[in-house]
Formats: C-alpha cells, sequence, structure tokens
C-alpha cells in the first residue's frame, strides 16, 4: 500500500489515516498487535468449534467469533474511510485500493461470515461455512514475509508461458477425460463405472492421472494405454503451469534473499567448519579423548570401527526382535553391546576435559553429560540397566518399547558422520528464504485444510472401509474422515505432498482438491526443496571440494585421468603382426566409426551404419520378446518344448551379440575408451553388460544338455534378456556415467544417507509403536461381531490385537504395523511420496505430518544429490565436447 501522505491531523479522517496506514504512534503499534493476537485466537476458534464440543463451549466460541468478525469489520471500515485521505486513494483510486492485497484479505475473511450470518438469522442452518474464511485473515501476516505479494510478480514474468501452457494442460484434460470415459465408462468394475460414468466425473481421475497419481487400477486394455500414454508425455506437459508457479516463486524468494546470505557467507563458514582439530589436556582425558575418537593407534582406529559395527548389528537385531518368534534373536549381544557401549560412555566421561568442545568450560562434565551425544549415549543404555535391575517394574512391563530406543544408536554414528547436527546449521544459512516459503506453504495448508473441512464434513455420497478408532464401523463415509478440522488437517497436508491416496470426495470437495493440485502444490513444496539445497550446500562446504577444471570432470578417477593421459598416443602394436593390426583397426572403425580430424564428427561407413541399426533392432526385439513371453496367452500358444520362436530368436540373438562381443575385445587394443587393454574393456559398463547379455544362455544351454533344468526353468534364464536395455547404452549415454556420479556425491551421499536412514528407521520405530494396534487396520474373522454385544466384545472392542486373538484365537488380525520390518516396508513407501495409509491414531498423524513437513525433503536430498551430480556429469561432458569442437573449428 502506498502510505506516503501525511493525513490532517486536524480532522478525524486524517487521524485515523495516520492512526491505521502509517502507524505513526505506539498506540497504533499496539492495535496492530492486538489484532494480530485476535487472527489467531479467531482462527483457533474456528477449529475448536468444529469439535464435537457441549452447547455451553459451542456457544462461547460462537460469540467470540462474532465480536471478532465484528471488531474486523469496524476495522475494515475505518481502512476505508481514512484512505481517503491520501488523493492516490480518491475517486476510482478507491477501488484501487479495496482490491489491494490487504483489504481483499479483509473482505474475503468477513464478508462469507455476514452472508451465513443472515441466511442464519432468518431461514437456520449453520455459521460454520462462513467461519472458515476467517482462515484466510492468516494472510495479514504477509505484511512481515512479503510472500503472498510475490505471486503477482511470479505471473507477469511467467504471463505468456502461463496463458500457453496452461490452455495446453487444459486441452489435455479435457482430450483424455473424454477418451478415458468412452474407454471406462461401461467397465465391469463398478467402482470404474462409477468415476466414468460421465465426462465432469472422469476428469477429477483425469486430473490426478495428469498430476502423476494413479489411484484406479483396474482399467480396460485401451484405458491401460492412455493412461500409461498419460504417464510417459501427457504429465510432463500438464505439469508445465503448476512448475513454473513454483519456480517461479522458489526463484523470486531465493533471489530478494540472495544479499543477506552473501554479507552472513562468512559466518556461516565458520559455523558449519566448526570441527576439533586436536585433543588438548594432558594424561589420562587426553589418552581416553584420543582412544574413543580413534585417534594416535590402531587399537584406537579398532575400537571405533568396533563401535559402528555394533550400532549397525543392534539396530539390525532390534528390528528383527519385533517380529513374532524371534524375540530372543542373538540376544546375547545386545549383553555384549551394552557392555561396550558402557565402557565407551566411561570413556567419554573420563576424556571430556580433553575434548575442544567442553575443554575451555566450567563444569565440563555436567556440560557432557547434558550434551546431545551423551543424552542419546544414556538413552540407549539405562533402560536396560534398570529392566535388569528391577525385573518387575514398570519398565521391564514395557520392554518392547524401551526396546526402540536401542534404535537411537544410530544417532550415535552422527559423531562420525555429522548429518543430524547439520539441521541446524541449514536452517541458519536459509532462515530467511525458509521464514518465507513456510509462512507461504503453511497459511496454505492452514486454509486448505478448513475448506476440505467444510466440503467434506456432510459429504456422505461414498462409502469407505470402517474406521472404528473414529467411531464408525459400518456404512463410513468421507465425513467420518473430516468430522472436524483437526482430522482434516493431516490429510490435507498428504495431499499437498503430491499424494491422493483417497478419491471418495464429492463434488465440493474435488473442487478445492483441484486448486490444490494447480497452485498450492508447487507451492508447498518449496521449503523441502530449500531445505534439500541448503544440506547439500551445508555437507559440500564441509568437504571444502576445489573447482571443477577444464580438464577435469565431477567424480573423475583413475579411468578418466589415465584416459586423458592416452589423448593423442598411437595404438600400441600387435604382438602378432602388422596383418592383425589391419584387422584390429578395420573392425575398430566397423564398430565405432572413425573421427574425423577436421570436424571432430564420428564417421561411418555405410556398413557400420548398417550393423549399427541392425543391432539396435535386435536390442529392442530382444526387450520385446521378454514382454510378449511373459504373457501367459502368448506363452501358452508358443510352449515350452525345445525349438519354440522364442528359442529360436534367443539362439540367434546370442550368437550375433557373442560375434559382437568377441570383435569388442579383439579390437580393444586399438580402443582408447578401453585403454587399449582388452581386460580394461571386459571390466567397463559396456563390457560387463556385454556378458551378462549372453553368459546367461549359455549357462542355461549346458543344465539343458546335462538334463537339470526343463523348459519352465530356462524361462528364468531368459528373463536375463531384459539386461539388453543396457546396451542402448552404446546408443544413448546414461548408465556408463553412473559411476562417476556416485564418486561425485560420494561425501554428500554420507551424510545425507545417514540421515535418510535415521529418519526412516525411527519414523517406522514410532508408527510401530503408535499404530501397532490401531482398530483402523484390524480385521476379524466373520464369526467375530465387530462390536460387543451382550457382554461378548467385538473385534474392535480390544485394546489392542493381540488381546482380541486371546479371546477369539487366531481369529483377528492387523493388516499393517504389526513389526518393524513391515512398518519400516511402509514406511519407505511414506517417504517416497505415497501413503497407503491415511487413518492413523493421532500420536500417528503427528509423525505424518512431520513426514509431510520435513521428514520427505530430508530423506529424498540422497536421491537429489544422485540426480544433481547426475547433470553435472552429462553436462560437463557435453561442455567439453563443445569446447573440444569449438577449438577444432
Amino acid at each position: 500500500e502506498l502510505v506516503e501522505e501525511v493525513g490532517d491531523i486536524s480532522i478525524t479522517r486524517g487521524i485515523f489515516y495516520n492512526f491505521l496506514h502509517l502507524q505513526s504512534s505506539a498506540s497504533a503499534n499496539m492495535f496492530e498487535m492486538c489484532m494480530n493476537v485476535l487472527i489467531v485466537f479467531s482462527s483457533l476458534t474456528f477449529m475448536l468449534s468444529t469439535m464435537d464440543l457441549s452447547t455451553k463451549w459451542q456457544l462461547l466460541l460462537g460469540w467470540f467469533q462474532f465480536a471478532s468478525v465484528a471488531v474486523f469489520t469496524f476495522e475494515y471500515v475505518l481502512f476505508m474511510y481514512s484512505a481517503g485521505e491520501n488523493p492516490k486513494f480518491r475517486g476510482r483510486g478507491l477501488l484501487v485500493y479495496t482490491t489491494s492485497f490487504y483489504r481483499a484479505v479483509d473482505l474475503v475473511s468477513i464478508l462469507p461470515y455476514w452472508l451465513t450470518f443472515l441466511s442464519w438469522l432468518f431461514v437456520g442452518g449453520s455459521l460454520t461455512p462462513g467461519s472458515v474464511f476467517l482462515l484466510f485473515r492468516l494472510m495479514r501476516f504477509e505484511k512481515y514475509t512479503k510472500a503472498f505479494t510475490s505471486f503477482d510478480d511470479v505471473l507477469r514474468d511467467n504471463l505468456d508461458v502461463l496463458a500457453m501452457t496452461g490452455f495446453s494442460a487444459l486441452l489435455l484434460w479435457i482430450f483424455f477425460s473424454s477418451l478415458l470415459y468412452l474407454t471406462e465408462r461401461d467397465s465391469l468394475d463398478q467402482d470404474m463405472a462409477n468415476y466414468y460414468k460421465s465426462v465432469p466425473h472422469s476428469m477429477w481421475i483425469t486430473l490426478l492421472n495428469l498430476s502423476g497419481e494413479c489411484p484406479l487400477a483396474h482399467y480396460s486394455g485401451f484405458g491401460k494405454i492412455i493412461v500409461g500414454f498419460i504417464g510417459v508425455f501427457a504429465t510432463a506437459i500438464f505439469g508445465v503451469p503448476i512448475g513454473l508457479l513454483g519456480a517461479g516463486f522458489e526463484e523470486l524468494v531465493t533471489e530478494e534473499d540472495d544479499d543477506d546470505e552473501n554479507v552472513e557467507s562468512s559466518d556461516e563458514v565458520n559455523v558449519v567448519s566448526s570441527t576439533p582439530s586436536s585433543a588438548t589436556g594432558a594424561g589420562l582425558q587426553t589418552a581416553c579423548y584420543q582412544f574413543v575418537n580413534g585417534i594416535g593407534s590402531k587399537s584406537a582406529t579398532r575400537f571405533e570401527l568396533s563401535i559402528y559395527a555394533l550400532i549397525v548389528a543392534t539396530v539390525i537385531i532390534g528390528v528383527v526382535q519385533t517380529v513374532p518368534g524371534y524375540e530372543s534373536f542373538f540376544s546375547w549381544l545386545e549383553w555384549v553391546a551394552v557392555g561396550v557401549f558402557t565402557i565407551e560412555y566411561v570413556l567419554r566421561f573420563i576424556g571430556c576435559g580433553a575434548d575442544p568442545e567442553f575443554s575451555g568450560l566450567s563444569f565440563k562434565r555436567i556440560r557432557y553429560i547434558l550434551s546431545f551425544y551423551s543424552i542419546i549415549d544414556l538413552l540407549a543404555i539405562v533402560p536396560f540397566y534398570i529392566a535388569l535391575a528391577t525385573p518387575t517394574s514398570w519398565v521391564d512391563r514395557h520392554d518392547e518399547y524401551f526396546r526402540m530406543l536401542r534404535l537411537l544408536r544410530l544417532l550415535k554414528l552422527d559423531k562420525y558422520i555429522p548429518s543430524i547436527t547439520l539441521v541446524d546449521d541449514v536452517v541458519r544459512l536459509k532462515r530467511n528464504v525458509l521464514t518465507v516459503s513456510c509462512f507461504a506453504a503453511l497459511t496454505l495448508w492452514v486454509i486448505f485444510a478448513g475448506l476440505m473441512y467444510i466440503a467434506e464434513f456432510q459429504d456422505n455420497s461414498m462409502e469407505i472401509d470402517p474406521l472404528p478408532l473414529y467411531g464408525c464401523v459400518d456404512g463410513c463415509t468421507m465425513s467420518d474422515r473430516f468430522s472436524n478440522y483437526f482430522n482434516s488437517f493431516p490429510l490435507t497436508g498428504i495431499h499437498l505432498t503430491g499424494d491422493f491416496p483417497m478419491v471418495e470426495y464429492g463434488g465440493m470437495g474435488r473442487v478445492v482438491l483441484f486448486f490444490i493440485v494447480i497452485a498450492a502444490v508447487g507451492v508447498t513444496s518449496i521449503p523441502s526443496g530449500v531445505i534439500a539445497s541448503g544440506f547439500a550446500e551445508i555437507v559440500q562446504s564441509k568437504t571444502k571440494k576445489g573447482p571443477i577444471t577444464k580438464d577435469s570432470a565431477a567424480g573423475d578417477d583413475w579411468f578418466d585421468i589415465k584416459y586423458r593421459e592416452l589423448e593423442g598416443q598411437s595404438p600400441p602394436s600387435s604382438s602378432f603382426g602388422p596383418t592383425v593390426d589391419i584387422l584390429q583397426f578395420a573392425v575398430k572403425r566397423y564398430l565405432d566409426g572413425a573421427v574425423d580430424e577436421c570436424t571432430g564428427t564420428t564417421v561411418r561407413t555405410p556398413i557400420s551404419i548398417i550393423g549399427r541399426l541392425f543391432f539396435m533392432l535386435l536390442i529392442v526385439s530382444n526387450i520385446v520378446a521378454v514382454v510378449l513371453e511373459s504373457i501367459p496367452k502368448i506363452d501358452k500358444y508358443v510352449g515350452n518344448e525345445p525349438g519354440n520362436m522364442f528359442d529360436v530368436f534367443e539362439k540367434w540373438s546370442v550368437l550375433f551379440f557373442t560375434i559382437d562381443y568377441s570383435l569388442r575385445l579383439f579390437s580393444a587394443k586399438k580402443s582408447r575408451e578401453a585403454l587399449f587393454s582388452p581386460w580394461v574393456y571386459a571390466f567397463t559398463f559396456f563390457g560387463i553388460v556385454d556378458i551378462l547379455s549372453i553368459l546367461p544362455w549359455y549357462v542355461q544351454w549346458i543344465l539343458s544338455k546335462s538334463g537339470n533344468i526343463n523348459g519352465d526353468e530356462a524361462k528364468v534364464f531368459r528373463i536375463f534378456r531384459i539386461f539388453r536395455v543396457l546396451q542402448l547404452e552404446d546408443f544413448v549415454v546414461a548408465f556408463s556415467k553412473l559411476d562417476n556420479v556416485f564418486r561425485a556425491s560420494k561425501d554428500v551421499l554420507k551424510a545425507t544417507g545417514l540421515m535418510a536412514v535415521v529418519i526412516w528407521v525411527g519414523s517406522s520405530a514410532l508408527f510401530f509403536i503408535f499404530e501397532q494396534n490401531n482398530p483402523n487396520f484390524r480385521s476379524c474373522d466373520a464369526s467375530v461381531p465387530l462390536t460387543g454385544t451382550l457382554g461378548t466384545p467385538g473385534c474392535y472392542d480390544f485394546v489392542s490385537t493381540q488381546e482380541c486373538n486371546d479371546f477369539y484365537p487366531d481369529m483377528c488380525s492387523q493388516s499393517a504395523f504389526t513389526n518393524m520390518p513391515n512398518t519400516m516396508f511402509y514406511v519407505a513407501v511414506f517417504l517416497g511420496g505415497d501413503w497407503g495409509f491415511v487413518d492413523f491414531t493421532w500420536p500417528g498423524k503427528l509423525v505424518c505430518m512431520f513426514l509431510c513437513v520435513a521428514g520427505i525433503a530430508l530423506y529424498s536430498i540422497p536421491v537429489g544429490t544422485l540426480f544433481d551430480s547426475f547433470g553435472a556429469v552429462i553436462g560437463l561432458g557435453e561442455e567439453e565436447e563443445e569446447d573440444e569442437e569449438t577449438s577444432l573449428m
């Protein structure tokens, strides 16, 4: 808002103008602070009013909402009245002022309430639909972050591209919705037919398909082809406008933050590089400190390595012991581990005086005991001693839960590979951009959760699975899931991550989710991306890697160095004479072509081109053959008798691949790519792929001749033909660069990989503890009543599934989270962004929300690092080729 003008204090309008617009006094600042508090409390009041509270509380909350809206309305009127003091806001300027961001937010937050209030006053009904718009008033905090006002800049900067791609996306949406309506409207699967009974109905699921989700699977043959095409091609086009909005917002926020980061960069480097360089102190303290940190002797290094091994071993044992029947699996190792960890803790306690982190401080041992690593150490060993000393104590009776504390030992690895402890550095490094993006994401989350509640809390259109935890065992609908705002919040968070495990929404819910897909998903993912990039920056700054020069590339090792050394050198002569040299050169030209010294391009003879195309066709044909052979009807038609079509095709394919492999080994002496060595070629990516494409057939042939394998078993070896897809690497470079990718990103992968494991295992432990007896995931034999009748308990009446089985032997089962391995599988899926389960207990919902906010982002950093490194390796390779071509020209 433009507030350069100072109001005339001799008139009422000028006084209000200075008070509200200029905030020219302490009382004006106090008023704004009170209004901010009222905004927060009015939002909380709406959230609480959605719960099943007593009439007295509902009346109190209703009066508070009414009073809040009255105050907000009075403030809005004063803003509009006093705006005329500024000449720019007079006449038509008043309309401009009315449509400004803050006044629009004010109007949107109060007008729906008054409309529903009038409806309630004269017609009756509920005030809840109007009250939800009070959440929009949270956008007033935009004043402190400037997050949403950046959207108009993003829209202006990308208007042409957004218009073009948006129109293309709309056409794709309508086109594919119509096609799927035609293919699925008469589906034998009634659920599929219901979702595609009209084009508007079809547009809902097609929207999710285009956003990258495929919640339905029982498509017809043509439907599968269409959905497959959507997944391969159309999703990318449809995602362009969504990606532009998210990327544009992130770029704008990051640019605004660059100046602050540059000023603070020197401080941040000091923060992330503060690692102890040497031990101080003398005598026993120094010896203990050096020993437990692997300094000074081989025995110290071995002790440190044994700690690594014990940590990993005890974590694995702790996971396995949650499986019924394996409660005592390697339990003796737990005694050994606790003893070793106790000795380690005592040594660290003694040596903390020589630790640079504590040596210059008073009460150093008390500070050590209260430090992060000390608390982790104590949590990992103290419960063991308590349970041992008091066999019938509360700790011993809940041993299965305290066993989970063993998993905290993974955090001990942070001493050796810093990861979790770098999170605070990441927050400091990116705090400004995180503040802006988190405000935008959280505000959208709060608002859309309220809108989803309003859309679904009375939606009884479609039946869902029983939800006994929510008080519903039969005829459940989405209204049971969205029974109050707090239940809506985590479910909306899952959708904001881009996942849609629930599709049974009514019309209003689908409209809200449309805006979530189009606008909100891209914005809410920005904080996750900022955290990921910040973490990578911190880890890379700690490794202090030098820049990549024009003569090197990301991930270079001995092979790349040797390859550059051989540049310009002539191949060695064959020990079998010049005739073999001529043949080797000829074979090399046939296989790889020859480089034109003038243009730097690869030139091939007609025979070489024909041979190259033939092998490409042969590779593709082998892949198609693997696919066709897996289709039961085709496999049954062809049969498994010796000499069938697949056998003949395989035999000829192996013959040609064997000839090609032999020729490459023969010409390797003249190939710089093989470092002029057949042995080197045999162990390169291409050499390994070539041998994998033919070796299984020879093994199968030998076993068949010896009578140790039949036709059906031979199919297992034929599946190995799928490795031949990697031979396409010879035509499009991709996988052969993976070793460079791993080497280029190994430092970041070590730290982020540990953090990903900690998040995975830690979240799995929490889900296992909270959800192992969740009745929403429980099922019982048909003879067991769902709820108790006449004093007989039902399936859902028991606190745990074990108690249910004790009463009804082997008739009760839990579908998920039954043990740690089972839970880790599901959590791995969750961390991949797919939520197969959503109806958690409240502690489970808190874990779910953590994963939505930060867990998925942190877990995905290793994968993102690999992609970044892959791009760097491929990109740098292309730049080198361009440089070479430029120099030749």
